[in-house]
């Protein structure tokens, strides 16, 4: 094979991260070896060349296939930067620079998806890639992608919607659909704005925001998956699900994405409706009757054979590490009802859900559910699961210090 895949044994723990946090050793040893495993795994699968990726060329691990092997995915996949996102969590909870390496060669594969206007995924592509390596490295370089990313983002935006469309596939289904999941690439223009000063991105995730906030919610604050919205009125033709179990019930991820993407509205823009909806949609999680004593969700909570139906461990990593980032917003009086079950749900994934050390080619958690109604990634590691899992910990870790629990 050629290429320069930085595969490297790293054994660092203890240090200072970048951002000045220290780290407990044993168990980031653990984690640190089997990320190790992961980029070994990477290795020995890719036809890595070492040049930026286009086509259809794997590049990125995103699941096991049904044989226990390691599935890649070419950088046009909406889960092609969640490796890179990982490196760089592995680099500031260690500090280590051979994380740094590994992490700019696995960003830097993905510098054509800038262009790529048939996609809503770009902030999940881009901002764990090279958003983290401008926050990182400061390299300018890095910056004018994600501008030019921002900028092909807002090419999906409708005026009359008031929305950036999702998928393009299923036009003989949806006429101008919008998923709960696309509040999380907001985060990409969010920081556009702030960058070039330009007031655009600010407005049209915003915009986006306020009219998902109006149409994709019940009263009880669940949220519908897709909303199919007349591209030339901008109203609502009906309201769906792709991934979860019945257009009426509660897809897991989909309310853990709510969670996160309110979260951060609120840290982006201080306007106080996005907290008070974040709040509202951490409350359904976790009063929910069906939501196990480990608070790790069911695949969907209306799923109709609980309690035997698939866990979603990639729920469980969002939604800790948006309760982690929501509390730090609280009033005293109120923060640790929502810092309290951020650790809960982090020390069960830890405990329960976590690979056995050397297993499953390096991912960190199992049991996670892609799509159960496509049968696709049940039961299985799968890579966002492990990027938002190490962004818990290092969110967790960043917490003052009186205020943060031991790791356990």
């Amino acid at each position: 094979m050629t290429g320069a895949l930085l595969v490297v044994l790293i054994s660092s723990c203890g240090m200072k991260s970048p951002a000045g946090e220290t780290t407990k050793k044993p168990e980031l040893a653990t984690l640190s070896d089997q990320l190790h495993l992961l980029l070994q795994s990477v290795n020995s699968a890719s036809t890595d060349t070492g040049q930026p990726a286009k086509g259809d060329r794997p590049v990125s691990p995103r699941s096991l296939n049904g044989n226990g092997q390691l599935a890649l995915v070419p950088p046009k996949d909406w889960c092609s930067g969640f490796f890179a996102g990982c490196l760089w969590e592995m680099y500031e909870l260690t500090g280590d620079k051979k994380w740094e390496q590994s992490a700019l060669h696995f960003t830097e594969l993905l510098e054509d998806q800038k262009w790529n206007r048939t996609t809503h995924d770009m902030g999940f592509k881009m901002m764990p890639s090279f958003g983290k390596a401008y926050q990182f490295t400061g390299n300018k370089n890095y910056r004018d992608i994600l501008i030019q990313s921002a900028k092909t983002l807002i090419s999906r935006y409708n005026e009359n919607v008031q929305c950036i469309r999702s998928w393009d596939h299923n036009q003989d289904k949806w006429q101008f659909p919008v998923i709960i999941d696309n509040m999380m690439n907001l985060e990409l223009l969010f920081w556009a704005s702030k960058e070039t000063g330009d007031p655009v991105f600010y407005n049209v995730a915003v915009n986006h925001a306020n009219m998902t906030m109006k149409n994709h919610f019940r009263k009880d604050y669940s949220s519908y998956h897709v909303i199919d919205y007349d591209p030339v009125t901008g109203e609502v033709v009906k309201r769906d699900t792709h991934q979860g179990y019945a257009g009426e019930s509660v897809w897991s991820r989909g309310q853990a994405w709510a969670l996160y993407g309110y979260t951060l509205c609120y840290r982006e823009t201080r306007d106080e409706k996005y907290l008070e909806q974040a709040r509202h949609i951490a409350d359904f999680i976790l009063t929910h009757p069906d939501l196990p004593d480990d608070m790790i969700p069911y695949w969907d909570f209306n799923a109709p054979s609980i309690p035997d139906e698939p866990r979603d461990a990639s729920a469980a990593a969002v939604i800790s590490s948006a309760l982690f980032e929501m509390s730090t917003y609280m009033a005293d009086s109120i923060r640790a009802q929502y810092r309290k079950p951020a650790e809960q749900i982090f020390n069960n994934l830890t405990a329960k859900y976590r690979s056995a050390p050397g297993k499953n080619k390096g991912f960190i958690l199992d049991h996670s559910t892609g799509s159960r109604p496509h049968n696709s990634e049940v039961d299985v590691p799968i890579i966002y699961a492990d990027y938002y899992y190490l962004e818990a910990l290092a969110r967790r870790n960043s917490l003052p210090p009186n205020k943060q629990a031991a790791f356990e």
